[in-house]
């Protein structure tokens, strides 16, 4: 079986489903896709014009055949094919929360990160033109903090959890989101966060010290390492959009 992931790397959502393959120790190739504009073979494959794809070729070589759209669909049939390490909970009730957790980094994080920082950052530096600073930096006061202060909110939850359990001696801050056992919740999260500290850095240690950690452990871990490599060299600075 050669799977091969179909994509470009400076998506979070590739990175997403880059970060599933590495954790479970899966081989993959990967293939750059020139989404402007989308190629013919490409949209055959991916009905929504997005990516990443994911090509199991013991199933299908050509077409739609073996494919799999969608990085939360990729993960999803990863987690069946290679049960090990397991990044989805057991328990139902835990389940359902890691699911809404990737849900919430695919839509609410994503949203804010990809659409008001990177892109008004990003694209417009790829064009030759100046970065829409206004726009980026709106997101990063009025959208952001909302959704730091859920992710704070998040793991110290967790983090109480773990010290009902380990008295005085537990952790000073919660590494994970669910159960204290990585999770499709903290790769979900920990992409699009990495997607904020290569563009623009990551807000005040201060105000959200548990969410920061988290994404500092999650960007540090070595699945994240080969797609940051390539991403930072495209990016090559970022944009102070705090103070």
């Amino acid at each position: 079986m050669t799977l091969i992931l179909y994509g470009a790397p400076l998506s979070p959502f590739v990175r997403k489903a880059e970060v599933v393959l590495r954790e479970k120790g899966v081989a993959f190739e990967s293939e750059s896709v020139n989404i402007m504009p989308m190629p013919d073979w490409f949209k055959a494959i991916s009905p929504a014009r997005r990516i990443p794809v994911l090509r199991d070729t013991s199933i299908g070589t050509e077409g739609r055949a073996g494919t799999i759209p969608d990085s939360s669909a990729i993960c999803a049939f990863l987690e069946k094919r290679h049960p090990q390490p397991a990044l989805y909970p057991s328990d139902p009730f835990a389940h359902g929360r890691a699911i809404w957790l990737e849900e919430w980094a695919d839509s609410e994080l994503a949203g804010a990160i990809g659409l008001g920082i990177f892109r008004p950052l990003m694209f417009p530096r790829f064009q030759g033109k100046p970065p829409e600073l206004e726009t980026a930096k709106a997101t990063w006061s009025d959208k952001l903090p909302r959704l730091f202060d859920y992710l704070e909110e998040q793991l110290e939850e967790q983090l109480e959890e773990q010290l009902a359990g380990a008295g005085a001696a537990g952790p000073e801050h919660a590494r994970h989101l669910l159960g204290g056992k990585l999770s499709i919740a903290d790769i979900a999260v920990g992409v699009q966060l990495a997607q904020l500290e290569m563009v623009a850095g990551l807000p005040d240690v201060r105000r959200w010290p548990r969410a920061v950690t988290f994404a500092e452990r999650m960007i540090a871990r070595p699945s994240f390492a080969p797609n940051l490599a390539i991403c930072r060299k495209i990016v090559k600075e970022r944009v102070a959009l705090g103070g």
